[in-house]
């Protein structure tokens, strides 16, 4: 039988794992472009249930820990991952209802009822990701004849595993870039975690990031001052899980033998590694004779040196985005108002824009920052409107959006708008006299009438749709697919709205982000209207958008 004290630990443990191993998940994403990746959304996700059952007694029964879960997962669900994951555990709470204490019985109705739901959720669900590895995962547990809750959740792990391996194969995308579903492998973190705690093992502790820079600044990898060029360039971490033939002092020699900056501890069961060194294959092939590895993690030092003002950046959005009380103040619906709007954009151009558009309230977030269904329902309750429409203006944000919904106290339609274009046009086909279903409808329609192209860079290197990609190559996407790969942002921008340009083209307009300068949008402008249709109307805004150079409409 399961505790509520059993369960509590178990899901913080399961959110430790998650959180341990985000950036291992967040580089198993294959998309190029810089994005809001799948461990960090589930990390942040499962993490604000962590927060609330740490302060739970370990008297809490199993309905109330897993009501605790699945109203903060919940809330505090961050982009397409995270939703999926909040729901899964939406589960728990449904079958764990009125229950002091769970059994085998209980885990299998608690998988089947989350996966019901998850798939529910996903108005067209891709086999190959975080649905199919759960889906498997609970078949098996529903297939097993046993009471003992170790055995049945050791095979929905190993299940899970099996599923995942699979995803290559449902997914050509993925058996291309050579790596496995990031979601899939984020929900094995998860269970792995809980898991241990069925065991008796004790939970898995979170290793804090402050706690890992300053160690990583100790050994000088951080410094703004290092050398790009240095010779020991990868810092190589790896855990080598011990054969008969582990011996610790040749290890630690050979490590010696090709690096600098050595760590190597020793325990009963395993070694620990770290090592700075220019040859990280040798160091791994060298490691293995020693026993199997894991949590192996190579990094370029010179590279992450580049990314430390992307990082500061993200951080300050993190920041404003925690201020959502502040600039969110709670708004009782005034009958007077009847419609009300919502938008989440990044820049101070876009919120402007909207702003002037009509909507009452903008959620900072966007591409590489999702905003949690908390944060979109805030923003939804400071308007006091009868009915409230909200644009997500991302597709990553769609479903976070919805889940606001059921939450809300007042009625809430959510349009879904893919970018921002799409969200400006929804927003200048608004009717104040029409109800709010025919506005819904007339919106919906006009912003899936526009066309978007947007210009931003390569976060990774890819081989992805038959490009060969490089980190910090130029990216052209029409309407979210990648077109084509560039070295200029002009020669990318001009070329992407000239391929997107059609002869009914009416309106062209390009919106240029942080970094742009106005001369360079207008010359952007001035050489897209000579490839315009002859009587086609080009405007350029001000977006101060991150993460894109350009967004480009097309109507």
């Amino acid at each position: 039988m399961i505790t509520g004290k059993m369960l509590r630990d178990a899901i913080i443990s399961g959110a430790n794992a998650i959180i341990n191993n985000k950036t291992t998940v967040d580089e198993l994403n294959v998309f190029p472009v810089p994005d809001g990746d799948t461990g960090t959304n589930m990390s942040m996700t499962i993490g604000s249930a962590k927060k609330e059952l740490e302060a739970m007694p370990d008297d809490a029964t199993v309905e109330k820990v897993a009501s605790a879960t699945s109203n903060a997962m919940l809330r505090g669900a961050r982009g397409n991952s995270g939703v999926i994951s909040s729901l899964l555990f939406r589960g728990f709470s449904k079958a764990l209802k009125g229950k002091t204490t769970a059994d085998a019985a209980d885990l299998k109705a608690a998988l089947r009822k989350g996966v019901d739901s998850a798939y529910k959720a996903v108005m067209k669900p891709t086999e190959g990701t975080i649905l199919t590895v759960a889906r498997e995962a609970c078949e098996k547990a529903e297939t097993m004849d046993t009471q003992d809750v170790v055995e049945l959740w050791t095979a929905v792990v190993e299940a899970a595993k099996v599923s995942l391996a699979n995803t290559p194969e449902l997914l050509p995308v993925l058996k291309k870039a050579g790596v496995v579903d990031a979601g899939g492998q984020g929900i094995i973190f998860i269970f792995e975690g809980m898991l241990k705690v069925f065991k008796g093992e004790g939970m898995i502790t979170e290793e804090t990031v402050k706690e890992e820079s300053s160690e990583f600044e100790a050994k000088g990898i951080y410094s703004k001052e290092i050398d790009k060029d240095v010779v020991n360039a990868y810092r190589v971490e790896f855990i080598v899980n011990k054969n008969e033939k582990a011996n610790e002092e040749k290890i630690r020699a050979y490590l010696e033998s090709i690096g600098d900056n050595i760590t190597v501890v020793d325990d009963e069961e395993t070694i620990k590694c770290y090592v700075h060194t220019s040859q990280p294959g040798r160091a791994l092939t060298e490691a293995i004779k020693h026993g199997y590895l894991t949590r192996v993690r190579i990094s370029n030092m010179a590279e992450k040196v580049s990314d430390l003002a992307d990082e500061a950046k993200a951080l300050e959005k993190q920041a404003e985005a925690a201020k959502t009380d502040e600039v969110f103040k709670y708004k009782a619906v005034d009958k007077s108002v009847k419609f009300g709007f919502v938008a989440v954009a990044a820049g101070e151009g876009l919120e402007n824009m909207f702003k002037d558009l009509g909507v009452d309230a903008v959620v900072t977030g966007g591409q590489t920052m999702n905003p949690s269904t908390e944060d979109i329902l805030k923003a939804i309750h400071s308007v006091p409107a009868q009915t409230v429409f909200v644009l997500p203006n991302n597709k990553n944000i769609i479903m976070a959006a919805e889940q606001s919904v059921r939450l809300a106290d007042r009625k809430v339609i959510v349009l879904p708008t893919r970018t921002i274009p799409q969200g400006i046009t929804a927003m200048l086909n608004y009717d104040p006299e029409a109800t709010a279903e025919d506005n819904a409808v007339t919106m919906d329609m006009a912003a899936q009438g526009v066309s978007t192209g947007s210009i931003t860079f390569a976060a990774r290197n890819s081989d992805f749709e038959g490009h060969k990609i490089k980190r910090g190559d130029i990216l052209a996407m029409d309407n979210g697919k990648l077109s084509f790969v560039e070295k200029d942002v002009e020669k990318a921008t001009v070329k992407l709205a000239k391929q997107m340009m059609k002869r009914d083209s009416s309106f062209i307009t390009i919106i240029y982000g942080e970094g742009v300068t106005a001369e360079e949008a207008e010359k952007v402008a001035e050489e897209v209207q000579k490839r315009a249709p002859k009587n086609a109307e080009v405007s350029v805004l001000e977006g101060n958008q991150p993460v894109y150079y350009y967004f480009i409409s097309v109507e």
